[in-house]
């Protein structure tokens, strides 16, 4: 690949999709900061009305779109369509949330004046994208940025180019203005020339905990830009006192390998009591042996795709080994079963007699197993990390789940249920690694606009009551 140029290949084939010229961040963020106050300054009901346009043009290119990220992401078509369905959802739940959280208000007022709680956009933000939802992932942040009255600019993750392209093509065709939403294609150079700009009033920022450390520290001296992460987490997901144990493992199952394991919700560790061991684990086996892994549009359907590319399976299968050198025992090897592409089968293993276990966010389809005999260590077992983004508990007892919810650390604390699949109707975040308190979905209005406060009277009076001299 030539430096001045992304190129997008097909993680099943290897097939090239798509190819541009690298773009340059300067000439992006000045197109949008000469745009966004003319968009600003419209109506709130205008950029609403554009935006379901916006969501009615992806509606007609669905097909298309669902096709693009499927070969673009390796992720089965049937996913690929949830994910084109889920930004076209985003946009009445988004002016919702608007409506919800940064509403105009009265306030009480003394002496005949009134008080008003109105918001302003920041202006100019910066959306950097992750490769793993490259539509729904960025359109959680450019639709409530872009309804707020900033303009954007994007930049989609390297991996996955052609999926940004078609998403931003799609704002341009509903009406959105040109400079209002910007695409810059590039690699990490771009991605670092522009959230350091000066010229941008924020960073909207989904990836991993890696990337989002170091933006953190690179905003440390500008107080004054809106920063927003969300950084993914080493997820835990606990079975304990239920008789289902099918059913358990079936939702440890959707939680550890959906998405070939690249969601940031999903399940890296199983903790599990000691008495239901033996028996869920011969199920994971047993569903894990029924997975079909292939490409997007196999038949019958995959479950699973490849992981992203290449270097991302070599880098699972070096961490499943680096876990077997550290005590690991493999319960299911991680199995490639094409050297030159990035298809990898479900592994599983138990890491109870571990001394230490890493902290680290394995993003793919590697579930590591642990034995607890007392719930109170499971749930100190499930806190043992610096990310905080979601927990699950499989559990037919009432008292254990409100036990769990009081002393877990998450933003996403779920019964019975798989750790991902978060709704876009609630806020979506985490803590510790995992975020900044800045959470998104629901809760994007909040870090898209800030609130401002008027002290208001149609007429000036003024008197001082006291401390004067008489005149």
């Amino acid at each position: 690949m030539a430096d001045h140029e992304i190129v997008s290949t097909e993680p099943a084939t290897g097939a090239v999709l798509w190819r541009r010229e690298v773009g340059d961040a300067n000439a992006e963020v000045a197109a949008a900061r000469a745009a966004w106050a003319g968009w600003a300054a419209r109506p709130f009901a205008y950029r609403a009305e554009t935006l379901r346009r916006f969501a009615n043009v992806v509606r007609a290119r669905a097909d298309a779109f669902t096709d693009l990220i499927a070969r673009e992401t390796g992720k089965p078509i049937w996913e690929a369509r949830g994910e084109v369905e889920s930004v076209i959802a985003k946009v009445e739940i988004s002016i919702a949330a608007y409506a919800d959280r940064t509403a105009q208000r009265r306030l009480d007022a003394p002496m005949g004046s009134r008080m008003a709680l109105r918001h302003k956009p920041h202006g100019v933000l910066a959306v950097l994208g992750p490769y793993n939802f490259p539509a729904h992932l960025p359109n959680g942040h450019i639709v409530p940025a872009l309804l707020a009255g900033n303009a954007v600019v994007f930049k989609p993750s390297e991996k996955t180019p052609a999926s940004g392209a078609m998403l931003i093509d799609c704002y341009k065709a509903a009406g959105v203005p040109d400079g209002c939403v910007r695409l810059l294609v590039g690699g990490p150079a771009e991605g670092k020339a522009l959230s350091g700009h000066p010229d941008i009033d924020g960073l909207l920022f989904t990836g991993s905990a890696r990337t989002g450390l170091q933006l953190n520290r690179q905003f440390a001296d500008h107080p004054e830009k809106i920063l927003a992460l969300e950084m993914g987490g080493n997820n835990p997901i606990v079975v304990w006192d239920t008789p289902d144990i099918h059913t358990a493992a079936i939702l440890v199952a959707q939680s550890a390998f959906t998405s070939a394991g690249q969601r940031c919700t999903a399940a890296r560790r199983l903790i599990v009591e000691g008495r239901l061991y033996d028996a869920l684990v011969d199920q994971l086996v047993r569903l894990s042996n029924r997975i079909i892994v292939g490409e997007p549009h196999a038949d019958p359907a995959p479950f699973m795709g490849p992981v992203i590319d290449n270097e991302a399976a070599d880098q699972l299968t070096e961490s499943f080994l680096a876990l077997l050198m550290k005590g690991g025992r493999a319960i299911r090897h991680l199995e490639r079963p094409i050297d030159a592409r990035p298809f990898l089968y479900p592994a599983l293993i138990d890491v109870t007699n571990m001394q230490e276990r890493p902290d680290i966010e394995l993003f793919g389809p590697i579930l590591q197993v642990i034995r607890s005999d007392d719930f109170d260590e499971a749930i100190a077992v499930a806190n043992d990390t610096r990310y905080g983004l979601s927990a699950s508990l499989i559990s037919q007892t009432p008292a254990l789940y409100d036990r769990f919810w009081a002393n877990i650390r998450a933003g996403i604390v779920n019964w019975n249920k798989p750790t991902n699949g978060a709704s876009s109707n609630a806020p979506f975040g985490g803590i510790g690694w995992s975020g900044n308190h800045r959470p998104s979905a629901y809760y994007a209005a909040d870090y898209c606009a800030y609130p401002v406060v008027s002290s208001e009277s149609e007429a000036a009076r003024a008197s001082i009551g006291i401390g004067l001299r008489d005149g």
